[in-house]
């Protein structure tokens, strides 16, 4: 069964830098692309990033270039966001997700397993 924890959130002011980390078990963590999505308060959950299982491969959403980094260190079964100049728009619900291992196109749809969320408040 897939577990994945995520941790890292807290309150944050804004223009500073943020590290969640996602620790996953429970699959082969280095067959899995991971991604991070987000939830702001009464809002869709949005795909930030997402990884390819060797790390070599990386899709970020277009709005999201340049001020996040995805990484993952699969000796730690961990995968990584850096959040950099935060914003109070950055206030949300911040979730990985894992893909199935057939899957590697990076492609938001291919998520489907979830964590429970670290929750990250930016004060302005």
């Amino acid at each position: 069964q897939v577990l994945l924890i995520e941790s890292g959130g807290g309150l944050v002011q804004a223009g500073g830098s943020l590290r969640l980390s996602c620790v996953g078990s429970g699959f082969t963590f280095s067959d899995a692309a991971m991604a991070w999505f987000r939830q702001a308060p009464g809002k869709e959950r949005d795909f930030l990033a997402a990884i390819s299982g060797n790390g070599e491969r990386t899709n970020y959403a277009d709005s999201m270039k340049g001020r996040f980094t995805i990484s993952r260190d699969n000796a730690k079964n961990t995968v990584y966001l850096e959040i950099y100049s935060l914003k109070p728009e950055d206030t949300a619900v911040y979730y990985c997700s894992a893909s199935p291992p057939w899957k590697t196109a990076l492609s938001p749809a291919d998520f489907g397993s979830w964590g429970q969320g670290t929750h990250v408040t930016v004060s302005s």
